[in-house]
């Protein structure tokens, strides 16, 4: 199949290096020369280092760069079986990108997004036959990030969420299926890690090295909170927080905060613009956690719980499967269990109770729990296991 990629920049080229290393021809296209010509040198660049470091021979190397044709010109996707699109998160200029690209494919091209955040449905509605539209969620960056998003819009035909399921597996990627809802799994899930961590903040309760601190050294996450947020760029994770919440209705699990929204409004991203919660400066001294274990536990159990609790609400509305669930949250954010798993482990009652003490001090919606937590509390079951779950600690 000849794949064709549209928007060279990171996730799109990434994309082409991962079909291209797969044995596709792939199509590279983008209007702006100059992109272009970054993308073809970074692709070569990249498989370069590959070759060295001895994940691919040099004759591979060299046979993936070749299948790589950079164009400028759309009409060279007609004989495409696949076309994706990785460009700006904009509803309409996906949508006339989309109306273009149909009249130069075949009838059996299967056309799809990138997005992170947009509605798939939206975007196939711009489509003469929206029933060969599809979402396919790359992570950046796209060769090292196992993990696949694959979303069928409402008008997806039946069937061909599972064909492309199995052809991004070819690919050496790991797919999941989950309904177009939004974030899908991975940013639907997640935002508590960033929003409830900042909450925390907010009241005093710890400081950010401390709750990042919590979060690595007795969470085991890879990485804290506010060091993530600096690292991702809050230009990026307030502007998906702000969508997210925004798609949900303005439900208050996802609401973003005044803190973060200030740091964006004053071009504060983080590490690529040199300030963010920390300062990146040279000669910057990080600021030292508190590390009192029992805070520590309190701020980890207080995030734990609100990422659980999103991970049980979208088991229970059959946005994914539970296996589907685990393994976006493993493979797509590298979180060191599977949030059910870990439920699990610290027993749907713990959970339970420390959201509803949550809502009992605040009295606020963010802190509802899922009603499938609140059933198999009351009927003693886990979310992944067969045996009973353990009493209340």
């Amino acid at each position: 199949m000849i794949i064709g990629i549209i928007g060279s920049g990171a996730m799109g080229a990434g994309i082409a290096q991962v079909v291209a290393t797969a044995g596709h021809t792939v199509r590279l296209l983008d209007q702006n020369a100059e992109a272009l010509q970054r993308a073809g040198s970074a692709l070569q660049a990249s498989l370069t280092r590959l070759a060295e470091k001895g994940k691919l021979t040099t004759e591979a190397a060299a046979a993936t760069f070749a299948r790589l044709h950079l164009t400028q010109d759309v009409s060279a996707f007609g004989d495409c079986g696949l076309v994706l699109e990785a460009i700006v998160e904009d509803l309409a200029v996906k949508q006339q990108l989309f109306r273009e690209v149909e009249m130069l494919v075949s009838d059996t091209c299967i056309l799809a997004s990138n997005t992170s955040s947009l509605s798939i449905a939206s975007i196939a509605a711009a489509c003469r036959k929206p029933e060969r539209f599809i979402g396919i969620h790359f992570f950046n960056p796209a060769p090292i990030m196992q993990l696949v998003e694959v979303i069928p819009a409402v008008q997806t035909r039946a069937g061909l969420a599972e064909e492309v399921r199995d052809l991004v597996q070819s690919w050496g990627k790991l797919p999941v299926l989950t309904k177009d809802t939004p974030g899908f799994i991975v940013n639907r899930v997640a935002r508590p890690f960033y929003g409830e961590a900042i909450r925390i903040l907010e009241e005093g309760i710890a400081d950010l090295a401390t709750i990042d601190w919590a979060m690595t050294e007795l969470g085991g996450f890879r990485m804290g909170p506010f060091a993530l947020m600096d690292f991702i760029g809050h230009d990026v994770n307030y502007r998906v927080t702000e969508s997210v919440f925004a798609s949900f209705f303005y439900d208050p699990r996802f609401k973003p905060s005044f803190t973060q929204k200030r740091l964006f409004e004053a071009g504060y991203y983080g590490r690529k613009s040199g300030r963010g919660f920390y300062s990146y400066a040279q000669g910057a001294v990080p600021p030292e956690p508190n590390r009192d274990k029992t805070l520590g536990r309190a701020v980890l159990h207080r995030i734990l719980a609100m990422l659980i609790n999103e991970a049980v609400d979208a088991l229970a509305l059959n946005v994914a499967s539970r296996e589907d669930l685990e393994l976006a949250m493993t493979k797509g954010v590298n979180y060191p269990k599977g949030l059910l798993a870990w439920a699990d482990e610290l027993g749907p009652a713990t959970v339970l109770k420390t959201l509803d003490d949550l809502y009992a001090e605040y009295h606020e919606d963010r802190y509802r729990a899922s009603p499938l937590l609140r059933r198999l509390v009351r009927t003693n079951q886990l979310f992944l296991q067969h045996e009973p779950a353990a009493a209340p600690r």
